[in-house]
């Protein structure tokens, strides 16, 4: 009998020692924690471990692979492939680099992409005032004028790419188009009368020039279709002068790779004193210009035809558009040593 008032007794519990991972069960199995893959084996969003990156959570990684998919996408070979072989066949003749930027020192299809990018942000923004239904139609039109020109330079520039990043490519062309065609229907539609269906219509354009524009990034930026790609190969070349060999071993017209304490060189003799040294990979995609050809002296890379002009490495003729590192060369005692430019 217990005492009114008092509380009961409560049955004591026995607390069992926790297993640690690769300890058997009572079946025989092996236990493992719930969270031990992770860092610390802590549950999700109560560590701050440096491993766990958003790069490395779910909801991050699959639009990451969703966006570098379109380079394994081999069926976009037939459509691409001639696509290429047509725009690169154009007889444009001396405006042939205009497109891609040489003459601007960088790729010019970016900056001309913003151009019907803010046409169509602009008439969004008008259709969301009222009393400006009909003023929208003005941003809407400019938008495929601007995109012209600027699928013109992008084209251009996809022409000259490896088969993966041209996929992409396309499919960023694709994307585009595709908002370009929507915006059409929008302006259609307004000069019918059709005011709402016009709006409807066009607020799908964003989505999908938005996609476009994602698609682009990923193709410059993780993909490296546009960056320069000996940006630093001057500033990584050895400070001091540094012995590269003979120069009987440098025949008159022929590149040579030599490799110094840094990136590769590409060594190309004129003359009994007349020395060209030049970072060996392409500016564009990495080409070996030790395997080029010296014409009307410039050095041509062998993958897409991009010439350098051997005295200051300047960009004579794309897809190339950034200038070639140059190298400062001398002989000693018989002997080519070649350094960091801008050294004393």
């Amino acid at each position: 009998m217990h005492r009114t008032g008092a509380r009961p007794c409560r049955k004591q519990r026995t607390r069992v020692p926790a297993r640690t991972a690769g300890t058997p069960s009572r079946g025989g199995r092996t236990t493992v924690p719930r969270f031990a893959g992770r860092p610390g084996g802590r549950p999700p969003g109560t560590d701050t471990s440096p491993y766990d990156t958003p790069q490395s959570r779910p909801w991050s990684r699959r639009p990451r692979h969703g966006l570098d998919a379109p380079a394994d996408w081999r069926f976009l070979d037939r459509p691409a492939a001639p696509l290429a072989r047509a725009i690169d066949g154009l007889p444009l003749g001396p405006y042939r680099d205009l497109p891609h930027g040489v003459w601007l020192g960088h790729p010019l299809h970016p900056a001309l992409g913003r151009l019907p990018i803010g046409c169509w942000i602009s008439a969004e923004l008008l259709d969301t005032l009222p009393g400006n239904g009909r003023t929208a139609g003005v941003p809407i039109a400019a938008g495929p004028a601007t995109a012209g020109p600027a699928a013109v330079a992008g084209c251009a520039d996809r022409a000259r790419l490896d088969p993966p990043r041209r996929r992409t490519g396309l499919v960023h062309a694709a994307a585009n188009t595709t908002g370009v065609l929507l915006f059409a229907a929008s302006l259609s539609a307004r000069c019918r009368r059709r005011r709402l269906r016009g709006r409807l219509v066009g607020l799908a354009g964003p989505a999908a020039v938005m996609t476009g524009g994602v698609l682009g990034g990923r193709l410059s930026y993780r993909q490296a279709a546009g960056p320069d790609r000996a940006a630093d190969a001057d500033l990584s070349a050895p400070p001091d002068w540094t012995g590269v060999g003979p120069v009987e071993d440098f025949p008159v017209g022929e590149p040579v790779r030599r490799t110094v304490d840094g990136p590769a060189a590409v060594v190309v003799r004129g003359g009994e004193d007349d020395w060209h040294v030049l970072a060996e990979r392409c500016t564009h995609l990495s080409g070996p210009l030790s395997e080029g050809t010296v014409v009307d002296g410039c050095l041509r890379c062998p993958w897409h035809g991009s010439e350098f002009r051997l005295r200051d490495g300047e960009a004579v003729r794309g897809p190339a558009t950034a200038p070639q590192p140059v190298l400062r060369a001398r002989v000693l005692s018989g002997h080519l040593e070649l350094r960091r430019p801008g050294t004393a």
